[in-house]
C-alpha cells in the first residue's frame, strides 16, 4: 500500500491578495457611473452651462452623494439576492406593477438610445460629413454585435477603457480659460433664483444624474459578475464574503459616480466659459454644443468634444439596451446574462437588438428628438420615484435581504436621494402643464 502523503492541490495553497488591484475593485459602479455622461446628458450639461453660466454647479455636488447612495442599493440588492431589480419586484410586489414599471423604462430607455445615437451620428459628420443617418445605422450595428457576440468579461474590459473618452470634456477644459475661483464658489455658495427656466433645469440635471435604467443595469451587473466567478455566490447563501463585498461595491460606486459628476462639472463650466462668456445660450444638441466651440475655443476644443459624444455614446448605448433586456427577461422569466451565449438566451439578445433597432428607427420618423428626449425625462422622472421607494423598503425587509439589511447611514441619504426626486417630477411633470 501506498504510504506517500498527498500532495496538497496547488490551486488551493495559492494565497490571494486580502486586498484587490483597483482595476479590479472598479467594474460595475464604473461603467454604470460613466454611462450616465450619454450623449443626451451631454445636451443636458451643455444646455445648462449655456444658460446659467456657472449658477448650476452646485447641483452636481448635492447629486453626488444621493446618486451614490441609491445606486449602492441597487449593487447591494443585486449581490444579496442574486437577481436583479426587476427580479426581486416580481418576487415581492404586484405583477401589475412590474409591468407598468418595466414598460414605462423600456419606452424611455428607446427613446434615450434613438437620441444618443442621432447625436453620435451627427457628432461624426461633424468630424468627417457625409450622412449622419448611415453613421446611425453602423452605430447601431458595431454596438449589437459587440454586446451580442462579445465574451461577457472582454466585452467589460471594453466598457471600462471606453470609460476614458469621458477625460475628453476635462481635455477640454483645460484648454479653455476658466475662473476656477467663481466656479469654487458657485460650487459650494449655490446662486439659487426662483423662477421656471432655472428650476427647470435642476430638475433636468437630477434626472439624467439619477435614472431608473442606471439602477436596473448595476444591480444586474452584480449578478453577472457572480456567474463570472466560480467562487462567489449570492451573499444570502454566502455572508462569510459580505465585508470583502459591500467594501468592493461602496468603492466602486463612489468613484464611477464621481467620475460621473466630475465630468458633468467640467462639461457645464467648459460652456459657461465659452457659449454663455459669449452669448450664446440656446443650446439643444451635444453636436450644436461641439459645433458652436469650434470658433470660440478652437479646432481642438472642437474635436475633442466631438469625440467624446462618440465614445460615451459607444459605452452608454449597450448600457441603455442592456438594462431594458435584463428589466423584460426577469420579468418574463427568461433567461438573461451577457455572459450567457447567444444560443442559451435568444428572447434576452433579441430585446437588446430591437431596442437599438426601434431607437434607429426613430432617427428615420419624422419625430422631433429633443421633444422626445423631453418626454423620456418625464417619463424616467416618473418611474424614478416608485422603483426608487420600492428598493428602500425592498432592502430594508428581512424577508428580501436577510441579515444585510441597509445600516442607518445608507438608509437616510437614500429616502432623502427617494423625496428629491419625488420633488424633481413634480417638478418636472409642472413644466409639461
Amino acid at each position: 500500500m501506498d504510504t506517500t502523503p498527498i500532495e496538497p492541490n496547488p490551486v488551493e495553497t495559492i494565497k490571494q491578495p486580502d486586498r484587490p488591484k483597483l482595476l479590479q475593485v472598479l467594474g460595475p459602479g464604473l461603467i454604470t457611473g460613466a454611462s450616465d455622461d450619454d450623449p443626451s446628458g451631454i445636451a443636458t450639461y451643455s444646455q445648462v452651462g449655456a444658460q446659467f453660466g456657472y449658477g448650476m454647479a452646485w447641483v452636481m455636488l448635492f447629486s453626488w452623494p444621493l446618486m451614490c447612495a441609491i445606486q449602492e442599493i441597487s449593487a447591494r440588492i443585486g449581490r444579496v439576492t442574486g437577481r436583479g431589480i426587476a427580479g426581486n419586484l416580481k418576487h415581492h410586489y404586484p405583477i401589475g406593477l412590474v409591468y407598468a414599471i418595466v414598460s414605462l423604462l423600456v419606452v424611455a430607455n428607446i427613446i434615450n438610445i434613438g437620441a444618443d445615437l442621432g447625436a453620435m451620428g451627427a457628432a461624426l459628420k461633424l468630424l468627417v460629413g457625409g450622412p449622419s443617418l448611415v453613421y446611425v445605422a453602423l452605430f447601431a450595428l458595431v454596438t449589437v454585435l459587440l454586446e451580442v457576440f462579445s465574451r461577457y468579461s472582454r466585452y467589460v474590459s471594453v466598457l471600462k477603457w471606453l470609460t476614458l473618452s469621458l477625460f475628453a470634456y476635462v481635455g477640454v477644459a483645460l484648454v479653455v480659460h476658466i475662473p476656477w475661483g467663481t466656479v469654487g464658489y458657485n460650487l459650494i455658495v449655490p446662486q439659487i433664483t426662483y423662477d421656471a427656466p432655472y428650476l427647470t433645469a435642476v430638475v433636468a440635471i437630477l434626472g439624467t444624474t439619477i435614472s431608473p435604467y442606471l439602477f436596473f443595469w448595476q444591480a444586474e451587473e452584480e449578478v453577472e459578475e457572480l456567474k463570472e466567478r466560480a467562487i462567489s455566490k449570492p451573499l444570502a447563501r454566502a455572508p462569510d464574503q459580505a465585508s470583502s463585498e459591500f467594501r468592493r461595491i461602496s468603492l466602486d460606486t463612489y468613484i464611477g459616480m464621481g467620475i460621473s459628476n466630475a465630468v458633468a462639472l467640467f462639461i457645464i463650466v467648459t460652456t459657461a466659459a465659452t457659449l454663455n462668456a459669449h452669448g450664446l445660450t440656446d443650446i439643444q444638441t451635444s453636436s450644436q454644443a461641439a459645433e458652436a466651440l469650434r470658433p470660440i475655443a478652437g479646432p481642438f476644443a472642437f474635436l475633442v468634444f466631438a469625440l467624446g459624444i462618440i465614445g460615451t455614446g459607444m459605452l452608454a448605448l449597450p448600457v441603455l439596451a442592456g438594462s431594458s433586456a435584463y428589466a423584460l427577461g426577469e420579468t418574463f422569466g427568461w433567461h438573461v446574462g451577457l455572459s450567457r451565449k447567444a444560443g442559451r438566451a435568444k428572447a434576452f439578445y433579441g430585446a437588446i437588438a430591437v431596442a437599438t433597432l426601434l431607437g434607429v428607427g426613430l432617427n428615420f420618423s419624422p419625430i422631433d428628438p429633443i421633444k422626445a428626449l423631453f418626454w423620456s425625462a418625464v417619463i424616467n422622472g416618473i418611474v424614478a420615484v416608485p422603483v426608487m421607494a420600492m428598493m428602500m423598503h425592498l432592502s430594508s425587509r428581512r424577508s428580501a435581504m436577510g441579515d444585510f439589511q441597509l445600516h442607518r447611514g445608507l438608509k437616510i441619504v437614500g429616502w432623502l436621494a427617494t423625496a428629491v426626486m419625488a420633488v424633481a417630477a413634480v417638478g418636472l411633470i409642472s413644466t409639461w402643464w
